[in-house]
């Protein structure tokens, strides 16, 4: 799985590729807590799932343990272009309420700064 990350109004955007399963849980794991979280202590990030086709419930669970140490440090996570096989997953797992859902990656940074 191929990790990018970049700036955008000084939101931090995560673009995962690939396929979310296996040792790529770990690599997007650390990505997300040691180098979001702990490192920049940024009120809020963006997940664009654009280029994941496929995720499993290790991956969800790694999620939601990501989620909760956002919200303790009170950080908060957007999650953009989410492709139907991970929607299903989520309404499945109803775990599709814990996450901030936008429409593009603006909506996202303009609504994830605007509570700041």
């Amino acid at each position: 799985m191929i990790m990018m990350t970049r700036l955008k109004g000084g939101v931090p955007i995560l673009e995962p590729h690939g396929k979310i399963v296996g040792t790529a849980i770990s690599e997007l794991r650390e990505q997300l807590a040691l180098e979001l979280l702990d490192a920049t202590n940024t009120p809020c990030f963006i997940i664009n799932f654009e280029h994941v086709h496929k995720i499993d419930s290790s991956a969800l669970g790694m999620l939601v343990n990501v989620h909760v140490i956002a919200a303790r440090m009170k950080s908060r996570i957007g999650i953009i272009n989410v492709g139907r096989h991970i929607k299903n997953l989520l309404v499945l797992s109803r775990l599709v309420n814990i996450f901030e859902h936008f429409e593009s990656e603006d909506d996202a940074i303009s609504a994830l700064t605007s509570d700041d």
